[in-house]
Formats: C-alpha cells, structure tokens, sequence
C-alpha cells in the first residue's frame, strides 16, 4: 500500500478515485494511444501529450510548464522510455501542485484566533455555491463548529430559499432577509449574529451575477466594508466556487472574479460527472491561488479538502 493512502480515510479515498474515474479514462485511454508502438519519448509523443493536456483542460500555460520540464528531462537523460511517461507526468503534476503551496490539509478546519471565522463565497449561479455553502456547514457542524449561514445573495428568492433548506438540513442557523434586500445589510446582521452566538464559522453566500464585472467589484467591496464594522478583518476568506465540468469557462469565471475581488481560496466541483478534472491543475497554477475544496459527488460527504497528493495518487493510479 502507498504513503498516499494513508492520509485519508479509505472510505474517502474511494470517493475520490470514483469521482475522479472518468478524467482517469479519459487521459490514459488518450496517453495510451498517443504512444503506441513507441518505445522513447520523441517529438511526436510529446506533440500528442501536449495536445491531450490541452483537451483535458490543464489549460495551455500550465501544459507548456509541464512539456517543458519533460523536454528538460528528456535532454538530461538521453532516453527516456515511453513505460517511463506515467511516471514522470506524476511527478511533474506534483511539483506544480507543491509550487502552488495547494493541498496540504486532510480535515475541514478553521484557523486558530479567528472566532468567528469569516467565509465570503463567491462564484456566478449555477455552478455550485449554495450547495458548496450546505456541504462546508455540514462539514463544519459535523466537527463540531458553530456555524451561521448568511443569504446574502438577495437577487433571487431560490438562492435565500435553497439556503433555507440546507440550514434546516444540517441544523444551524441563517440570517435571511426578502429579495431585493441590500446584500451589505444581510452580512451586517449575519456577523453580528455570528459575534452573539459565540459562533466558530460564518458563511456569506453573495449574488452571483457576472453581467457587469464593475457592479460586482462594487457590491462585493461594499459587503466587505460593512462586515468589517462589525468584525475588523473580515472576511477572512474569499472562497471562489467554479464548475470543474465547465473546464474553459472556469478558468474564464476565475480570472473575472479575481479582477474583481480579491480571492483567497477556491473550491471546484462537479468534477465526478466530467472528464475535465484535469481543470484543478491548471486552474492551481495559473492563478496561484490555494485549491481548497474539491466536489467529487452529490452526497453531503463528497464535498472533500483537496490534497494535492491523494489527488495525484487517485489520478494515477
């Protein structure tokens, strides 16, 4: 048994292998024809594998990074085997993972010295944010947190009713007001409820319209400077929501919101019903922001902590 199976429980290492299976398929069935009567790593097999990087939506950047030190690696080592690939292509995904300093946790936690920790989630409607928000608070509440849900995304009365049914779900409490309502108001009144309740965590759900990106840059700055009259440094995390099925179009959304706001962490989902996992590779690195959540599935448990080496492992193996 490898060192990476140790790091999370078998139960979850599962779901991850599972619900990485169809960007696993996908990859190696490509990787294995790119190669094919080919006994070394020669210009043509590395033509084929940067294209399959490209249409496994590592994205192009990020493909040239990893071709470039194989070439590096080829020139070093004279010949290199096409046995060998699978191997190098590991490491090489790994070392991108570590320089991106993404990855490191097992367990959902918090800070130490931030009560109540502060999550603003942000991400456009659709891929994922509201449920990302029930799962984390389950996750939260399961360990043992306090945690209140804040329906900050006022523009539409599914996204403060889907909120509703998950708090009722998982059992804490949410600050809630009518459609329309100023989104600064919503997080004001959250975190004083947060700060009063002793709460561990506060989880502000946030309008996800993209339409006018200077409209969002001000909304979210103006829900920022109103928490911090209650809270000084808050929020303490900025969690972007991006749909890992949507590939291209997450690494879009994601350099949108980072113009627009600062972000401080990102979570990616809907990867178990894609082949385009390979999206959390790309996306870690070009924009040098910590993966911090991965959605492997639609159970309350398939939202998982990334670590970029069980990642790895369940990718490669």
């Amino acid at each position: 048994m490898s060192l990476f199976k140790r790091i999370f429980s078998k139960e979850k290492k599962e779901t991850l292998d599972k619900g990485l299976e169809k960007t696993k398929t996908t990859f190696f069935s490509k990787l294995s024809k790119a190669v094919a009567g080919k006994t070394k790593v020669d210009d043509d097999v590395l033509d084929n594998l940067e294209e399959i990087l490209v249409s496994s939506d590592v994205g192009v950047e990020t493909t040239l990074k990893i071709i470039t030190r194989i070439e590096a690696r080829v020139a070093k080592d004279k010949y290199l085997g096409t046995e060998e690939l699978n191997e190098i292509l590991r490491e090489e995904i790994a070392g991108l993972l570590a320089e991106t300093n993404v990855g490191n946790e097992t367990e959902f936690s918090i800070p130490e010295g931030k009560k109540p920790y502060v999550i603003m989630v942000v991400g456009v409607n659709g891929v994922g944010k509201t449920t990302t928000i029930g799962k984390l608070a389950a996750q939260f509440h399961k360990s043992g947190k306090k945690v209140v849900l804040g329906a900050a995304d006022t523009f539409r009365a599914a996204a403060i009713d889907q909120l509703q049914v998950w708090a009722d779900r998982v059992g804490v409490p949410i600050v809630r007001q009518n459609m329309g309502s100023d989104p600064a108001s919503v997080a004001f009144d959250t975190l004083k409820s947060g700060v009063s309740q002793n709460a561990d965590v506060v989880i502000i759900d946030t309008a996800g319209r993209l339409h006018n990106k200077v409209n969002l840059m001000n909304e979210l700055t103006k829900i920022k400077r109103v928490m911090q009259k209650v809270i000084e440094d808050a929020p303490h995390d900025v969690l972007l929501v991006l749909d890992g099925s949507t590939g291209q179009n997450a690494f879009e959304q994601a350099k949108q919101f980072t113009k627009a706001t600062e972000v401080t962490s990102l979570a990616v989902t809907k990867l178990d019903g894609t082949a385009k996992g390979g999206v959390v590779i790309g996306i870690s690195d070009q924009f040098q922001i910590p993966v911090k959540y991965i959605g492997v599935g639609e159970g309350i448990d398939d939202l998982q902590v990334f670590n970029k080496i069980e990642f790895v492992d369940s990718f490669f193996n």
